[in-house]
This record gives structure tokens, sequence and C-alpha cells, in this order.
């Protein structure tokens, strides 16, 4: 630490200049203030002048804050008045939030009303306390059909197989040492099949609050049952819960995913949220090859474009791209909402997400999809389109998701 008491007068001044920056946001570390000072001392300093070049060459203000750091110099050492640090209503990127991280700990939210009909229009922090209860038919039903029944691929390593695609030569140099140079059956190897890595992007916006509990319930029966999941929350902020998900208890792991993000029943920015997940490489890592599953009702605050941009790019990485909403589980619904209908040609399923249910339904669907990405069955689309004998949107392969099995 630096001791400015024992400083003389100017020097004392020049060493508050570090610390009154951090004030504003600025990242001023005591090495870069010891700095500061031999520069200054360097330069003479002859003028201000030399004390500005001295601070910005120690300092190091990013550029885009140039404006900022010359007001706030300008208001330390010439006394002018200094800008208030205002926090904008709507930042520009999307923070977030890793289990190393920590526990983030937001503060209490005010009092609102019932939520669910439309997107939050202000970013408002707070936590979210589940209720402890037992559990659902459906998600036991689907714990123990999914480790069968999720999508699978082909893996890289090989198994012996009756029909395979090459021939194992160890074992048939092994048959030929045992049978003395005759080997009449040849033994074959396979590639085996592996569990494909499931991605749940689960909104917690306000406009989803009656839904976020039972959506991560079924995510806590989900990360258990398959091999390789990741779940990531989205609102005004992106939160990675995967790790609270690892404990076996549903209701602590819900306190703990709880405690993770500190959105819950906030504002919508889905398309920032999924451009901020994108733009992580190991977040970006897990849904290459992966059954991607967006839960949310598509209500964005801001414009398509972002919304549209990301489900897309989002699209070219993953395996599949399903979006399931609870709007759906309206007989009538269609996508005319502008967010649904920008992300549509970039989907290969537009389903009902309204219930733990209908999400068991879903992911077992999902493992009845061949290796070209179409179901074995045949789709039922929900809406006033399939009444009409037309279809509400083209899904990029394959057909809608079957509501019609079982969980």
């Amino acid at each position: 630490m630096i001791d400015s008491a024992a400083m003389p007068a100017p020097a004392r001044h020049l060493a508050g200049f570090p610390p009154f920056l951090r004030g504003f946001g600025f990242t001023t570390s005591p090495e870069q203030t010891i700095a500061f000072l031999a520069g200054v001392e360097l330069l003479g300093p002859r003028g201000i002048d030399d004390v500005r070049r001295a601070a910005v060459a120690t300092l190091a203000p990013p550029r885009e804050r140039a404006g900022e750091f010359e007001a706030l110099f300008r208001a330390w050492f010439h006394g002018e008045v200094a800008p208030v640090p205002v926090e904008s209503e709507d930042e520009t990127e999307v923070r977030i939030h890793d289990e190393g991280g920590g526990v983030h700990e937001p503060p209490e939210a005010p009092e609102t009303g019932e939520s669910g009909r439309s997107a939050t229009v202000a970013e408002m922090l707070g936590a979210r306390r589940f209720r402890a209860g037992a559990g659902i038919e459906s998600l036991r039903r689907f714990a123990r059909e999914a480790p069968g029944g999720l999508p699978r691929r082909r893996g890289l390593r090989r198994a012996p197989a009756r029909k395979g695609e090459t021939v194992d030569l160890r074992r048939t140099l092994r048959a030929a040492v045992r049978q003395g140079g005759d080997t009449p059956v040849l033994p074959w190897r396979r590639r085996k099949p592996r569990q494909r890595r499931i991605l749940l992007l689960i909104d917690i916006s306000g406009s989803m609050k009656a839904h976020t509990e039972g959506t991560l319930r079924f995510a806590h029966v989900l990360y258990h049952a398959a091999e390789h999941m990741e779940c990531f929350t989205l609102g005004t902020r992106l939160t990675r819960v995967t790790g609270a998900l690892r404990l076996r208890n549903p209701d602590t792991a819900l306190a703990k995913a709880s405690a993770l993000a500190p959105d819950w029943d906030g504002g919508t920015r889905l398309g920032d949220a999924l451009r901020a997940f994108l733009s992580v490489p190991r977040f970006a890592g897990y849904a290459r090859g992966a059954a991607a599953v967006v839960l949310s009702d598509g209500l964005e605050r801001g414009g398509p474009d972002a919304m549209a941009a990301a489900v897309a790019r989002l699209s070219r990485l993953a395996w599949r791209v399903s979006w399931l909403t609870p709007l759906a589980a309206d007989p009538v619904f269609r996508p005319e909402t502008t967010g649904l209908a920008a992300v549509v040609p970039y989907l290969d399923d537009l389903g009902d997400g309204a219930s733990p249910d209908a999400l068991c339904r879903h992911m077992l669907s999902l493992g009845r999809i061949s290796g070209r990405g179409r179901l074995s069955g045949r789709g039922r689309i929900r809406g006033r389109a399939a009444a009409e004998g037309g279809a509400p949107h083209r899904p990029r392969s394959g057909t809608p998701t079957a509501d019609s099995s079982s969980c």
C-alpha cells in the first residue's frame, strides 16, 4: 500500500488521482500509481501537460473512454465539475456468470405484479426461491427411459461387432495363430454409439416466471440421465448453472442455481445473451454437434436481428436446434411475434414447452431421429396452420417434433 500521509502535499494530490479514477470504473493498480508518480518525476514536470502524458502512459485508459479520462483529469487537476458516474439502463454487453466466479448476492427486487404476458423492459436483479416438493411422476418416468432414449451419435472408438465397417486385425491374427493360419470367419469392428451432448438454454425472464421451476427440475433430471449436458440461463445476463445441477437433491440444486443467477424474473435480452454465449469459445464448443434446446417464449425486448443472427450461428454449430415455448400449448399457436418469426428459418423444431411432461416427450422424440436428422415416425404440427392443412414454418431439416409419444 502507498502511504500518502508521509508524502508532500503535491505528491499526495498526484497519488490521489488513480483512486479517483477507480471511483468511475477505471482499472488502476497500486503498481500503476507508483509508475505514474515516477513518470511525473522523470518528466520534471515542466507543466500540467507533462502530468497528463505521464497519466496516459502509465494508467493506460481504454481508447473508447479517452474523453471520459480527459474530463476526469481536468476535474481533478483543474478543479472543473466532475462527471457523475451513471449506470446505463441498457448495457451494451451482457454480463456472463460462471460457477467459478463465486455466488452472487443480488439486491432484493421490488414487488411486481403478475408476469408472463410481455417482455420486461428494465433489468431487475433478484434472487428466486423455489419451493421444496416431491418429484413429478413424468420426470421419474423420464429418468428411467432417458439413458436409452436420448439422441445418440457414432463415437470415435470402435468395438467388436458381428457386422461392421472394418476387419478387426488384432482378433484376426489371434484367431489365425490359434487355428494354424486358418480364419474361416473374419471378426469385424464398428464405431460404438454414444449419447449426444445436450445443451439447454433456459429463459428466466419475467415472462417465463410461471414455468421456470418446472423447467429447472426437468434440467436437473436430464443432467443425471445424460452423459454430457450443459445448462445456461438467459435473461438480461448469461449464467452457467451446470455445476448446481450436479447436486443429487433437486431442492438443493435449485437453491444453488438460484444463488448463481442474479437476473431471475427480470428483463429479456435473448439476442444479446445468445450472442454472449457464442462469443466465449469454451461455451460455443458445448454447442458443437449437440442437441441444442432453447426453452423460451421468444418475447424479445429489442429488435429481432441480434436474436436471429445468434440462432443462425447456433444452428451451424449444433446437430439440431429446438425451440420450445409455452405459447405452443395453445392449439391455435403460430409464431407471429417478431422474435420467433425471425428465428424460425434456422430451427429444426418449434414445439410445446409449457410443462415438464412436454419437455420429456420432446427429448425422447429426439432419440428416434435418424442420422440424417429426420424423425422415424410422422410428426404432428400443432397450431392453426396444421388445422388448415399447412405448416406454420419450414424447418431447417426434418419435421417438427412429434407430440403424440408418451414420456
